[in-house]
């Protein structure tokens, strides 16, 4: 009986308004067969530092995160702190 742990990047979604969120699963197999599963969910801001996330996700963030994608976020997010939201 081996069991073993793998991780693995299952979903990468991006918003409307440049949020990247994305899910990682870890499974737990027996001889190969998956008998356990969980996830963690992160979400990552336009402009955020990318230090430390996996490839796939930096590369998803990379091509959503344009200028005028982070100009966009950061002028909604300057409304929101003026209406006190």
């Amino acid at each position: 009986m081996a069991l073993t742990e793998t991780k693995v990047i299952d979903q990468i979604t991006v918003t409307e308004n440049g949020i990247v969120l994305y899910r990682e699963a870890t499974r737990i197999l027996k001889d190969g067969d998956q008998i356990a599963q969980t996830y963690h969910r992160t979400s990552l801001t336009p402009a955020q530092d990318l230090t430390g996330q996996p490839a796939n996700v930096v590369a998803i963030c990379n091509a959503a995160w344009t200028a005028e994608v982070i100009a966009a976020y950061q002028a909604a997010q300057a409304a929101a702190a003026q209406q006190g939201v």
